[in-house]
Order: structure tokens, then sequence, then C-alpha cells
């Protein structure tokens, strides 16, 4: 699976958990740690923790795909999955605020996420 391509399926596994102010930024050439993140908000340590979640297991469950590491996972204020070349960052508002990701990597390019990973969507009109 290529990079911008797993990135998109994490988009797909938190939007489909309701997280909000989801973005896959590319920051190759940027970053010399990671290809794509995906910042990703939710509205309490709970939707949080189940956003982060969904993407952990989505992955390892449905791609075959295990995390490097998981951290902040317990609290649910900030959670990053590293996927090496891909980066999961999954807030609590006020945090998201605070540390500024979304400022601090401003020059990336952002990736449009097409309508087939939308998949709360679509199940929501079948």
């Amino acid at each position: 699976m290529q990079s911008k391509e797993r990135a998109l399926i994490c988009a797909a596994y938190a939007l489909e958990k309701k997280a909000f102010k989801v973005r896959v930024l590319e920051v190759q050439g940027l970053s010399s740690i990671t290809d794509y993140l995906l910042l990703a908000s939710g509205r309490s340590d709970r939707q949080v923790q189940a956003v982060a979640e969904a993407v952990r297991l989505g992955l390892k469950k449905e791609h075959a795909t295990p995390p490097l590491a998981v951290e902040g996972m317990k609290e649910g204020r900030w959670v990053l999955i590293d996927y090496g070349d891909v980066m999961v960052h999954v807030f609590q508002e006020p945090v998201r605020d605070f540390y500024d990701l979304d400022g601090l990597w401003s020059e990336a390019a952002e990736v449009d996420i097409p309508d087939e990973y939308h998949w709360e969507r679509r199940a929501a009109h079948q």
C-alpha cells in the first residue's frame, strides 16, 4: 500500500467515528520523519480514543498494518499513531489549538479526501 493510500484509509476510519476537522497533509520534502500527517479532532477523551482505536484496528485487521508505536491512548487528549510513512494525530480540540500542528505545517499541501473514503456518509445513505 502506498503512503498516500494509507493516509486516506486512516482518514476514512477517523471519519467513520465522527472525527471532525480531518486533514491529510503531505509533508514529503518538508519532513524527514514521515510523508503524510493525518490531523483529526474529537469532542471528548472517549471520542479521541475511539477514533484512534478505529484507525489502529482498521489498519491492523483489514490491511495487515500494525502501527510502529501508539502514544497517549490512555489519556485520550492527544493520541499519536506512528506508521512510519504516515503519522496520525487525534486531538481534543483545545489540545489541537494549543499545539497548532495545523499552523506548524502550514506549508504542507493538503490532500483532498475523495468521496469514496467518506464511508460514514455512504453507510448513512444505504
